[in-house]
Parts: structure tokens; sequence; C-alpha cells
């Protein structure tokens, strides 16, 4: 039986802090995450989703369509917040 992978979506506008907060996701993430960069600036649609996922700052997380509580304010992506919304167990 196959699980079907985390979709875990990081939204970027190219901020300073965006690229480390790809960085630390992309190196997070094993075999079963499938991580998808949304930039802001590139994506029509990721705009869009922000805005229905209620994310108000960059960069954010979003693992299987609930944002990281690490992302829901100021603080932005950590490796703890990561993990605790399931960024880390996707091996």
């Amino acid at each position: 039986m196959t699980m079907a992978k985390s979709r875990v979506e990081v939204f970027t506008t190219g901020c300073a802090g965006c690229a480390p907060a790809v960085a630390l996701v992309e190196k997070m993430a094993g075999p079963e995450c499938e991580v998808i960069v949304r930039d802001l600036r590139e994506d029509a649609d990721a705009a869009a989703q922000a805005v229905q996922n209620a994310i108000r700052q960059v960069p954010a997380v979003v693992v299987d369509g609930r944002v990281a509580p690490c992302c829901e304010d100021a603080q932005g992506p950590t490796r703890e917040g990561l993990t605790a919304a399931g960024v880390g167990s996707c091996s």
C-alpha cells in the first residue's frame, strides 16, 4: 500500500528570509514530502492560494493545506515549528 506524499508549500517573494526558509524546508523534507516553492512574483495562482490559506507574511510554509504554526505569526519558519507541522517526518 503506497501512502500519499505530504505536500509542503513554501510561499516566497524573493525576500531576504525566503531563500534560507526554502533551503531549511528542502533540507528537512524527506522523500515522502513533495516540496513546492510558490513565488508570489511568478506564480499567478500563488496569491490566491496565499489568501485562501490566510497567509499574511512570507516566507510561509503550508503542510497538507494547513499553515505551519510557526508561520502564523511574525516568527516565520523555524526548524522546531516545521518539525511540529510534520515536515521532518516525511521520511
